[in-house]
Parts: structure tokens; sequence; C-alpha cells
């Protein structure tokens, strides 16, 4: 499988950037707050539940280990964690790699700026980084309330239609991990996934300019047929194909296929990307994703469902 496995760790435990690092040394400190507080309250409990020989002076516990105690504690945790949050950025720093992600139901939509012409190179549900360059996103949404969240690399930030959000992150190594939507928006929210993949700064430039040629020409017969049968079908009316013949313009109902080959996963991670299960999408996608914006297509013969989904693995 391509740039990592189908299914990449999705843990806040896993830090793979400094924002990550950071809030998880956060929760750590949180953690050992609590278990303070609870241990007080236990204590306090236990020296409740004995038997006095003289009375006990009820008030001074009651404001010493029922008020004060715990609101010294938690003021204390409240001020760390304000001291550690990731600083919110109004615009991005001189090096910072821009990536625009929308989402949709139930998929995302990523855009880069093309270098060397200044056109966005558009792509879905998978994203590139460069290691050790801070990546600031901006974010939004094409229809309800999402959230963009990857645990290996930091926080989550909601992504609400009509505004524009943003989110600086940073991979300082290089992997594959897993985001999620971490807003329900919808019955499909849980099969809201994407990858994301951290690359060293070269073979992140090469990855790019690759993305930014229009697709490759067919190298078979049966690839001839699928990108035929791909535009007969009428699949160009909600996906984009650059360098298909017959595209007028972009379609932004569904994700760009112009490279689909070369990603871990389809469906937003709902299956690994091969050719058996591209076709097996296709013909039976309400069946994987029901409610899912794309058709099912049961009607489509096997040799011409082969053909496409061969045609569509080529496409890297």
């Amino acid at each position: 499988m391509s740039a990592g496995s189908f299914a990449p760790p999705q843990s806040a435990l896993h830090a793979a950037g400094p924002v990550a690092d950071t809030l998880l040394g956060v929760t750590g400190v949180l953690v050992i707050g609590a278990a303070v507080i609870f241990t007080g309250v236990m204590a306090l409990l236990w020296i409740a539940m004995r038997r006095q020989p003289a009375p006990v002076d009820r008030r001074l516990w009651l404001v010493g280990g029922g008020i004060v105690f715990p609101t010294v504690v938690l003021l204390a945790l409240f001020a760390y964690s304000q001291w550690h949050r990731p600083p919110w950025r109004v615009a991005p720093p001189k090096d910072a790699l821009i990536v625009g992600v929308t989402g949709h139901m139930w998929w995302w939509e990523v855009r880069y700026r093309n270098p060397a012409t200044g056109r966005d190179v558009i792509g879905a549900n998978e994203i590139h980084l460069p290691v050790g360059r801070p990546v600031y996103f901006a974010l939004a949404s094409g229809d309800v309330l999402h959230s963009f969240w990857v645990p290996s690399l930091g926080g989550k930030m909601d992504m609400v239609p009509g505004r524009l959000q943003h989110l600086q992150l940073q991979a300082s190594q290089a992997g594959s991990w897993r985001g999620q939507c971490a807003e329900y928006c919808g019955e499909q929210h849980g099969k809201m996934a994407l990858h994301v993949v951290a690359q060293a700064p070269e073979a992140f430039d090469a990855w790019l300019a690759a993305q930014a040629q229009p697709a490759a020409a067919p190298t078979d017969d049966i690839a001839v047929r699928g990108r035929a049968a791909f535009v007969a079908q009428r699949c160009t009316a909600c996906h984009t194909v650059r360098g298909l013949a017959t595209e007028s313009e972009e379609s932004r109902l569904g994700p760009d296929l112009t490279h689909v080959g070369s990603r871990i996963a389809i469906g937003a991670g709902t299956l690994p990307n091969g050719p058996r299960e591209l076709a097996d999408w296709i013909a039976n996608t309400q069946a994987h994703k029901p409610g899912a914006r794309m058709p099912a297509s049961p009607d489509i013969d096997a040799p011409t469902l082969e053909a496409i989904a061969g045609w569509l693995t080529q496409l890297k």
C-alpha cells in the first residue's frame, strides 16, 4: 500500500509533532492534578468515616478540603493549560505551507498551491506534509458543521459553514496517521476519515509536482475501455479527472480523481485502495456507506466495472 498502511494509528497518545507533544504534556499534568484532587477527597472521606475520640471542626475540613484545596489545584491547572495552549495566528509564518481543507458530507477536499504555476492542486481525503515545516490549514465547510482532527499532530478545529478557520500543525517525523471528523455531521460521520502522510521535504516537493500534472494516458486496452466507460457512465458529472478530453469545467460535487490511484484509501477511509475495492465501491456504494451522495451502480456489468477500476488504479 502506498505511503503507509490502510489503517495508520489515530491516537493522541502517540505525538508526532510539536503541537501534539505539548498537548500530550498538558494532558499528563491535568491527569496528575485530577489524581491529586481525587486522593484528597478520598482522604477526607476516610477521615470522616473514622470514629473520632473528640469532636472535629467540620467547618475547617469543609472549607479547607472541599473549597480551598480543589480551587487552588484547578486554578493552577487552568493557568498551566492556558500557558501551553498553541498560539492563534492571524497570518501564517513566512515559511509555512498553506493547505486548504473543506469538509463535505462525508469527505475532505484538499487544496495546495502549485509553486510553479500558482494554480491550485486538488486532492481528496489525503494530506501530504513536509517534515519539519509548519503547515497552516485554512479550514472551511461546504455544508454542515465538521471538525478537523489529526490526534497525532495536534488539537481539533471546528469547520463552520460560511467561516474560514485556521489551524497550524507540524510533523516532526515521517509517517502516516489517521484523522477524523470530530463533530457529528450526519449519518456517515463515523466514516469521514482522512490520512495524513509526512514526507521528507524533497519527497514532498516531488509528490506535489506529480499531483499537479493531468491524468496519465491509459497504458493498456483495459484502461482505455475503462476511461471510455467512465465518461459514458457520466461519472464526470460529479468527479473531475484533469486531462480528460471531455472535461469542460471543474466539478466539486465529488472528490477529484485525477490521481486517485496513488491514495491509501477510498470512500474517505472506508475501503483500502485497489482495483477490486474500487469496483466494489462503484457497484455497492450504499452498502459500504449508506447515505453517501454517490449512488450505487449495480447495473454496470462486471467487465465494465473491472475496466473502470483498472483505469482509476493507473491514475497515480
